[in-house]
């Protein structure tokens, strides 16, 4: 078990040593854990609770906010490790000393209405309760943990021909408990159903401790349990007022309601408790388990895109294409596509979606038909696109086009497309943002058109800007009306748009809340059930949990209870955002936009995004987490008087006094017994590989890194740096010199005595051996690359138009230089003339460690080197995918328009551009080659893969990109001491596994720190793909 308890009794403040104006002052806690729940805490531990439990504020911070707008700190964070831990909880909780104590269960943290923040303690079941405990593939059902992901159930089940088929846009980071608990739904759901729909049993663990399985096999909870009195009293609540709760429920697709007191009696009369509890947002009883059946997948599937002159005009047909048998149809606007045009997805996606010659695509409608049998299917496909041929030909509903697409793929990214739209939206410029408070709204289907007609006055009489997108074969649409919260004027707008939009679902005759849970919403309770049924809610509340332990202000209250509800108008985000400076929230833009959408969490092992979140399961160690700590680590030092961009100033413009180095020292040594709240930022910060896969993965482009960098340079004002980040920081400028004597550079670095010392004295382990023969010696005898800048100036235009300038990078060079060597023979058989540029230092491991005063004058002098040499007109060419990009991201953020405007092109791009002026291969018949692609390279440069593919194909072979995500090198990242573990565990998640089903001479890496890790993970030197072309040559 893991136990982390911290008590903070520090009055707000900071240390006077150091705390000049050119040192990070220290910032002391001032949110304390109630003593009460400490000694929970710690009588949990002593009754041999085996999970883990997290007080640290910024264990704490990173489940204060979720997916909406709101922000709760918690007291604590536990995390059970199977069912009866939860049953200690219960069993402990419902001591008397620990009365006041509440609790909220919570899955991946993507509720868009604050259904799991508390101010007692959470319940985290997703990083050890996540397992797939059985499958019953005779009879289709799934026994589940419910802290397991709905891609990684779907992943288990895909072999045997089924799906848990109630779908959603965050599957691939919300659990199953998330889902049951808000009874998710989405695209699919008119044929699919809710979640509600597929569960047969559930195991709920009440406050009391005790527990019932649904199904009643297990048997009966005893009497005077809370599991027996919530069973009879709920059954009683819903028998007695049948008629009531009839005439109130709305007949419509989406019915959540709290607790589905209709559903919970079935056709036949029977008392089925599952129906309470789904929907039930954690408010009754914590969820362990789940019983699932599951749906056959379906043998065809085939999307037809349609195309629309307006947004109106979508929403119109929506009824035309449900009769015309489609699973679903999902709709967009024109403000989503446009976002979707400048993300990363559209590159997957844009072949699809080709816009309409002299024709505005303003909205469209995703149609799916799916079924077992393909012949019908087709039909309906055919009789479908029929009647679209009519409408474009006599300019009707507003049609302009369709694109049908039928591979499993295309389909496939299309929706990811579809699903990033809600990350999408808060990536609007400016302050105002697209907010989640009405974005789930339900009508009949009929009326939906006609709902949003009077729904987009609203929003415009207020001159507020949004996007729309959602399920309009269900009546459901997504509206994000854009705000700056952070203006109290603006937020109090949040509060009057959703009573009005209360009023307007009402006249529609539909729902508030038809997909997304109630939350901080549920003020609107009373008025929607009406007295007589509101009350029978809270005695349902008041059998499961008397005592409002439960997430508290969720739903209702127990009957005799005065506590009150949780409200629209509750303490956001913003609260907190809009007490730091407004400078400083625009200068640290990539962390303050950060809107929790939490596709950060993905669970994809392929895929590149936040590898430390994936090995960790800690929240705290992913681009949310981090962006949250920087956002109150700002806020404590505004709140200090602190001119946090002042002192930056300073840090890069001066240099450290000796009373500066001793203070540092200083400090260093009191580190143990003074609290800091900068060491959990720092904690954070130091597990991040800064693969900058957050920059482009994410749709708010939560760039890590670069607040990170800036973040170190600051921590280490105050503090004294490890040995290792020296070593780092300057290996450019070393390489060099070692360069001169390889051989006893790694005669050296071989002994098992240095190597031990080195791990001791600096953190650095397997420290990669120096090329021998060196670069220098490889291209000893050819004279024709050595670089003189006079000569090359001297060449006409024509002639230099078949020069090739290779820009160096430290890695390559000095480590795998026969890459480099190899890439000069390459070009000369190409019939180019290549020049080897003088090495200058990059400074990336410099920015990566936060030396930015050193990186600065690295950047510098590399750019006025590259500056100068780019007025030759000759292509520069590097060949590390990520020290090339370096000059494009961290130059520009750094020198900004100081950096001038050179260009260097990865190989990929280079030969991509100067296909067309060489000769065309000659197909070979060798096997396929595999290509391991830096995630840098494929986030930063989505078309990559493709483009090094055609480049395969054009000189005769053949290419296939294998789906991997990070190697976990991340250029020093894995040599050091205390990141070994993290980087091997990173390596088996994707590379490992890719690795063993290739052949590896097979396999090309284009990273110099992917290479490096496979050497020391696979004992294997792996090619380039630019020395896999030579073979084709």
């Amino acid at each position: 078990m893991t136990v982390i308890i911290k008590i903070h009794t520090h009055t707000v403040g900071f240390s006077d040593v150091g705390a000049g104006s050119d040192m990070l002052p220290r910032l002391e806690n001032q949110i304390s854990v109630d003593p009460v729940v400490i000694k929970f805490l710690t009588s949990l531990e002593e009754k041999g609770f085996t999970g883990d439990v997290e007080t640290q504020y910024a264990s704490r911070l990173a489940v204060a906010t979720d997916n909406s707008v709101y922000q709760q700190l918690p007291q604590a964070v536990v995390h059970p490790k199977s069912t009866e831990d939860v049953i200690l909880i219960g069993k402990l909780s419902s001591h008397s000393d620990y009365e006041r104590i509440t609790f909220s269960p919570r899955g991946g943290g993507t509720g868009t209405n604050g259904q799991s923040l508390t101010p007692g303690i959470v319940v985290d079941l997703s990083r050890h309760m996540n397992k797939v405990l059985e499958i019953n593939e005779e009879e289709g059902w799934v026994r589940v943990q419910t802290g397991i992901i709905k891609d990684q159930l779907n992943d288990a089940v895909r072999p045997l021909g089924m799906f848990f088929s109630p779908e959603l846009s965050t599957s691939n980071r919300a659990t199953l408990g998330g889902m049951i608990s808000t009874d998710a739904s989405g695209q699919g759901s008119l044929v699919y159903g809710k979640t509600s729909d597929h569960v047969l049993s559930l195991q709920a663990v009440f406050v009391d401790g005790s527990y019932l399985e649904t199904d009643s096999s297990c048997g009966m909870p005893n009497e005077g349990e809370y599991a027996f009195d919530a069973y009879h009293s709920t059954e009683e609540i819903c028998r007695v007022n049948r008629q009531a709760i009839v005439d109130k429920f709305p007949p419509l697709n989406r019915f959540l309601t709290g607790y589905d007191l209709k559903n919970a009696l079935t056709e036949s009369g029977d008392f089925n408790l599952t129906r309470i509890l789904c929907g039930s947002e954690g408010s009754l009883a914590f969820i362990t388990e789940a019983k699932l059946n599951l749906t056959p997948i379906p043998k065809a599937r085939v999307l037809v895109n349609v195309k629309y002159d307006s947004f109106d005009s979508a929403l119109r047909t929506a009824p035309l294409l449900v009769d015309a048998n489609a699973l679903s149809v999902e709709t967009i606007d024109s403000k989503v596509l446009n976002l979707a045009k400048q993300d990363i997805v559209w590159n997957t996606v844009s072949h699809l979606l080709i816009d309409v010659p002299d024709k505005e695509m303003l909205g469209i409608n995703i149609v799916e038909f799916a079924g077992q049998e393909r012949e019908r299917t087709s039909e309906d496909v055919n009789a479908l696109t029929k009647q679209l041929d009519d409408m474009i030909e006599n300019e009707l509903n507003g049609v302009i086009g369709y694109q049908v697409c039928d591979d499993l793929a295309s389909i496939n990214r299309i929706y990811n497309m579809r699903k990033k739209a809600v990350g999408l939206l808060g990536a609007t410029e400016g302050k105002a943002k697209p907010v989640a408070f009405v974005e789930d709204t339900c009508v009949p289907p009929e009326n939906l058109a006609d709902f949003i007609t009077e729904f987009r006055t609203l929003l415009d009489s207020k001159e507020l800007h949004y996007g729309m997108f959602g399920h309009v074969d269900t009546g459901v649409l997504h509206v994000r009306p854009a705000l700056d919260l952070c203006d109290p004027l603006q937020e109090s707008l949040m509060q009057e748009i959703s009573d009005n939009v209360v009023n307007l679902v009402a006249k529609y005759g539909g729902l508030m809340w038809g997909e997304h849970g109630k939350g901080y919403r549920s003020e609107y309770g009373p008025e929607f059930f009406g007295e007589a049924l509101y009350k029978e809610l809270r005695k349902v509340k008041s059998a499961f949990d008397p005592h409002n332990k439960m997430n508290p202000g969720k739903i209702c209250t127990p009957l005799d209870s005065s506590e009150e509800l949780v409200k629209v108008n509750g303490t956001k985000r913003a609260y907190y955002d809009r007490q730091i400076d407004v400078k400083v929230r625009d200068s640290f833009q990539q962390a303050m936009e950060c809107n929790g959408n939490g596709l950060c969490f993905n669970y994809d092992t392929s895929s590149p995004m936040c590898p430390s979140m994936k090995i960790t399961a800690d929240r705290r160690h992913s681009p949310k987490g981090r962006a949250g700590l920087v956002r109150e680590w700002l806020r404590q030092l505004t709140e200090q008087g602190v001119d946090i961009l002042d002192l930056e100033k300073n840090t890069l413009d001066k240099n450290p006094t000796i009373k500066n180095m001793v203070d540092r020292v200083r400090n260093s040594i009191n580190k143990r017994h003074e609290y800091d709240f900068s060491h959990e930022v720092y904690e954070a910060m130091n597990g991040c590989l800064a693969c900058k896969a957050c920059g482009t993965q994410c749709p708010i482009k939560v760039d890590v890194p670069s607040f990170r960098a800036r973040f170190l340079n600051l921590y280490y004002s105050r503090y004294q740096r490890p040995a290792k980040d020296y070593l780092v920081a300057n290996i450019e400028t070393m390489l060099p010199l070692m360069a001169k004597m390889p051989k006893v550079v790694n005669a050296a670095l071989s002994k098992n005595w240095i190597q031990s010392l080195t791990a001791t004295t600096v953190g650095y382990v397997d420290a990669p051996l120096m090329s021998d023969p060196t670069l220098n010696k490889q291209l000893a005898n050819n004279q024709q690359v050595k670089f003189d800048i006079q000569a090359l100036a001297a060449l006409s235009k024509q002639d230099r138009d078949n020069y090739v300038l290779i820009v160096q990078d430290p890695f390559t060079s000095f480590y795998d230089a026969d890459v480099v060597s190899d890439f000069v023979t390459l070009l000369e058989k190409l019939g180019k003339k290549p020049i080897l540029l003088p090495f200058k230092p990059n400074g990336k491991a410099q920015h990566i460690k936060g030396f930015l005063k050193q990186f600065t004058e690295s950047a510098q002098t590399s750019a006025s080197f590259l500056n100068i040499v780019a007025d030759l007109d000759i292509p520069m060419v590097g060949v590390d995918p990520a020290l090339v990009l370096c000059y494009r991201d961290e130059y520009v953020d750094i020198l900004g328009k100081e950096r001038g405007d050179f260009q260097v092109l990865n190989v990929h791009e280079y030969l991509i551009d100067k296909l067309d002026t060489m000769d065309v291969g000659t197909p070979s018949q060798q096997p396929p080659w595999y290509l391991f692609a830096h995630c840098t390279e494929k986030t930063r440069m989505p078309n990559a893969e493709k483009e090094w593919q055609a480049i395969f194909k054009f000189f005769g072979g053949v290419l296939e990109p294998v789906a991997v995500g990070c190697c976990g090198m991340a250029g020093t990242f894995g040599h050091e001491l205390d990141k070994l573990g993290m980087s091997k565990d990173i390596y088996d998640l994707s590379w490992r596994p890719n690795f063993d089903k290739r052949a590896k001479e097979r396999c090309l890496v284009t990273g110099y720190s992917c290479r490096s890790q496979v050497k020391r993970m696979e004992s294997e030197k792996m090619k380039h793909p630019l020395q896999a072309i030579l073979t084709l040559l």
